[in-house]
């Protein structure tokens, strides 16, 4: 690339001394040969989809999750854009915009299989559920502890929330396995369930206590990334403690009338021995 020094080439009026050899072997001004037009227009064009954009950046307020700063966005761009302007997220905005359509559908089916294994697991139509109701007593204690402490939900207390589904459904069915069993022994109903709550309930509290104890130090931690310890620490705590407390109390009772439904609606298939 040849090119001549800045103070040589401010303006148009430089190109006459700028000379290039002729036909006739003399030397002749550029500007003889070329014609300069002004053009006005943007220094660069981005685009989108083929499309010609514009890239606006921007933050979720102090208290706002970004899926609901993703929400107020769709609805000012339907108000605010006119006829033949559309938008489109991109980044991360743009897998959390099509993720959330698709996380109901997602959840839906992982509870419908969910209950498809307990009834297997229970040959019964509604003892599952007795676990299945019981969950969300521990997720409202999550949320209430995550209030308690100024928490949005983010992504680290939803991944405290998988865990504790997980711990919590197996303390449900810690007692309506033990409750099921003392039940096909020959107690009656409110028997099976009072015994399940008695006996299980040291190792119930063995585990949660232990679970507590164990994200007690997340949910007070400090320095760097210590925002996302606190979410999983504050979220799980709170889950377990109310969820434990809730699950003692909540699952016999719901034991004894999901067991009385199912015992008028099916009853038990009798046995006949072949000798």
């Amino acid at each position: 690339m040849v090119q001549a020094s800045p103070e040589y080439r401010l303006d148009t009026h430089a190109l006459n001394n700028m000379f290039v050899r002729n036909e006739q072997g003399e030397m002749s001004p550029i500007s003889q040969y070329i014609t300069l037009t002004r053009v006005y227009g943007a220094q660069s064009l981005s685009r989108f989809n083929l499309f010609p954009a514009i890239q606006i950046n921007g933050n979720a307020a102090t208290g706002y999750s970004s899926g609901e700063a993703i929400k107020a966005i769709k609805e000012i761009a339907t108000e605010v854009l006119p006829t033949g302007y559309a938008y489109e997220f991109g980044g991360m905005s743009r897998e959390e915009a099509s993720i959330g359509n698709s996380t109901v559908i997602i959840f839906g089916i992982c509870i419908i299989f969910i209950y498809l294994i307990l009834c297997a697991l229970y040959e019964s139509l509604f003892i599952p559920i007795v676990i299945m109701l019981s969950v969300p007593f521990g997720l409202c204690g999550s949320f209430l502890f995550a209030r308690m402490f100024g928490l949005e939900n983010n992504i680290y207390l939803q991944i405290g929330l998988l865990m504790l589904i997980g711990l919590l459904a197996k303390t449900a069915i810690l007692l309506t396995e033990y409750a099921s069993e003392r039940r096909k022994n020959g107690m009656t109903i409110a028997e099976s369930a009072i015994t399940a709550a008695q006996v299980r309930l040291r190792p119930i509290l063995m585990t949660s206590l232990t679970m507590i104890f164990g994200m007690l130090p997340m949910m007070f931690s400090t320095g760097v990334g210590a925002n996302g310890n606190i979410s999983v620490g504050v979220g799980t705590v709170g889950g377990m403690l109310i969820g434990t407390i809730a699950l003692l109390f909540i699952v016999p009772v719901l034991f004894i009338v999901f067991q009385w439904i199912e015992e008028k609606v099916m009853p038990r298939r009798k046995q006949i021995k072949i000798g």
